[in-house]
């Protein structure tokens, strides 16, 4: 399941479909496949204008961000929170040793303030090597080395190395707190991540509470023509299709609890 998602993601991501399109152009128009090769062409033309130069890519981003609100006030108290991984540059802390975070850096700033606010809570990392070569350090490896840099104890985290999805992110948690008593924990990661991660939390019976960070959009994105940052465009763009790939794969496979949970 894992090398097949993998492959699906591969060809199936918005700029590749427009590369298989305009290589199909190519095979019709050397068979005389006129008509074919038209389609094609303008298929391929239409993702990418409309991944790079409209702002659609966004508002399915910000949809995806919005389905779970952020709570409007830390706890009262906070007995331990789950980060998902996904926010270290995994190869080249590998090979530099070091901490380099991605754009989803903010799931580990915001778990470091409440860290730090609750000292009494346990930071459970979720987060093996989700490369397909699996050479790779992952995310709960390298926090390993970050939260220890801001005074928090390593006593306080608990590992999990193994998961290289956000179901095996779920299933292995779910084996880490019932080994150490605890429950009702935060679950911490990107906004346009929350809705697939709670639909398989759920489904798992793990009691958690949403708190999404890590926000791409401003929440006020309308319809319309973006020319001024077409790699920001098709980035949000490939990002929420492959949420949706998640989360419709995940509900025919009835690993989640719904198809779209709020």
């Amino acid at each position: 399941m894992f090398l097949i998602s993998k492959l699906v993601w591969i060809f199936c991501q918005p700029l590749s479909l427009a590369f298989l399109l305009v290589f199909f152009t190519l095979i019709a128009e050397l068979l005389r496949w006129r008509a074919l090769s038209i389609v094609a062409a303008t298929a391929s033309a239409l993702i990418l204008f409309v991944t790079l130069y409209t702002t659609a890519g966004n508002l399915l981003m910000q949809g995806l961000e919005q389905r779970f609100a952020k709570p409007a006030a830390d706890p009262e108290n906070l007995q331990c929170m789950i980060v998902l991984g996904g926010a270290f540059e995994n190869e080249v802390n590998t090979a530099r040793h070091g901490i380099e975070f991605n754009g989803g850096a903010d799931r580990f700033v915001e778990a470091l303030r409440l860290a730090q606010k609750f000292p009494d809570s346990r930071i459970l990392v979720s987060g093996g090597d989700g490369s397909m070569s699996g050479i790779y350090e992952g995310d709960a490896a390298a926090s390993e080395r970050f939260f220890p840099l801001f005074g928090i104890g390593r006593e306080r985290l608990i590992e999990e190395t193994q998961s290289r999805t956000t179901f095996e992110n779920a299933v292995n948690t779910r084996e880490f707190l019932a080994s150490r008593g605890l429950s009702h924990c935060l679950l911490i990661t990107s906004g346009f991540h929350m809705p697939r991660s709670v639909g398989i939390f759920r489904k798992l019976g793990i009691d958690i509470v949403p708190w999404p960070t890590d926000y791409r959009t401003d929440g006020q994105v309308r319809p319309g023509l973006d020319f001024t940052q077409p790699n920001l465009n098709a980035q949000n763009m490939a990002t929420a299709i492959r949420e949706w790939y998640g989360l419709v794969g995940y509900y025919l496979a009835g690993r989640t609890s719904e198809l779209y949970p709020d």
